[in-house]
């Protein structure tokens, strides 16, 4: 394939002027004999999931950091990262329990357990049920049979609907997970998209999103109302798509209006959920060592630029063969050793 076109506080802006903000990841301590991805408490490792294609949009393999052209004139960064697709993911499924989308659910058990099962044997999976709360009934692990159990979702009639609360919920739930360099978080969200009882704005949840290096996939099971004399989908609550769109995930659409009137039993999401692991397959993690001189507190840049006639996308802005980068970040001192 050729290679041709098209976060303290982290920004990254893109040279074309397009701004996106990043919270920076505080570093972490390892522990004695922990395999080689988990950070050590000496390394400041900046992550970032990104999009790299080819002049023709399609996805590019094979890029190599020794590729990459990094401008960093108050000499911040010590090193790159990069390496191209997932071996190990943590996936929350989360499920809206509102009737109108119950049954297609529950049918998705098989799909859901065989996405899991393709990314390894270190990988792990939670599942989430919500309505107006949500509530995790199977937290992260590997037991496929207690998976496959949480996706028998019972109806609740009559109860409101609380998406993005749920979100924000899904996003904390990572948080009791160790910090491992090559796992990616990832949140499936299968929701008719219809919030009326969320007291989280959906803005904050993008934002706690990129913060915590989470990305979510949105589904969307869509429902049916009459205009202009015939069937129609109903358009779901601002932000439901976005929050796929501005996280590193997607949003999909399952189907048109006569799909979901005439085949709303029969919804299939392996065709979808093979989407996703295309997608996350074909992203690369970027990343970017900092040493101590990223520490005064002054406000350094560095920017990172692919070959020509690629093009790469970093969480919530456009494509762009360079990005521009930059880090504000006081650290405290670090007490002498005992």
């Amino acid at each position: 394939m050729g290679r041709w076109p098209n976060p303290s506080n982290l920004f990254a802006l893109t040279i074309c002027s397009v701004a996106v903000f990043l919270l920076l990841c505080a570093p972490f301590p390892a522990r004695a004999q922990e395999p080689d991805e988990v950070l050590r408490v000496t390394t400041d490792l900046l992550l970032f999931p990104v999009r790299i294609r080819d002049r023709h949009g399609q996805a590019l393999n094979g890029l190599t950091k020794q590729e990459l052209s990094l401008k960093d004139r108050d000499h911040v960064t010590s090193d790159l990262y990069l390496t191209q697709g997932v071996d190990r993911v943590a996936l929350l499924f989360a499920l809206d329990q509102s009737g109108s989308v119950r049954q297609t659910i529950s049918q998705q058990r098989d799909a859901a357990i065989a996405l899991f099962d393709r990314f390894g044997d270190k990988s792990t999976v939670a599942v989430m049920r919500f309505a107006e709360r949500p509530s995790i009934t199977n937290p992260f692990g590997r037991e496929q049979a207690a998976t496959r159990a949480a996706f028998d979702v019972a109806a609740i009639p009559n109860h409101r609907t609380a998406i993005f609360d749920a979100a924000k919920a899904a996003l904390e739930t990572f948080d009791q997970l160790p910090r491992v360099r090559s796992e990616r978080h990832i949140v499936i969200l299968i929701s008719d998209g219809l919030d009326n009882a969320s007291i989280t704005r959906p803005e904050a949840v993008v934002e706690m999103a990129r913060a915590k290096r989470v990305s979510f996939y949105i589904v969307h099971l869509p429902l049916l109302e009459p205009r202009d004399g015939r069937l129609a989908i109903r358009s779901p609550s601002k932000g439901f798509r976005e929050l796929g769109e501005k996280t590193g995930g997607k949003y999909f659409l399952v189907g048109d209006a006569q799909s979901a009137l005439n085949a709303r039993n029969h919804v299939d999401l392996s065709k979808v959920f093979n989407e996703i692991e295309n997608d996350l397959r074909s992203q690369y993690l970027l990343g970017f060592y900092l040493n101590e001189a990223a520490n005064d507190g002054a406000k350094h840049r560095f920017e990172l630029t692919v070959p020509d006639g690629v093009e790469y996308q970093v969480i919530g802005s456009g494509y762009s063969r360079t990005h521009q980068f930059f880090v504000e970040r006081p650290r405290p001192a670090l007490a002498p050793n005992r």
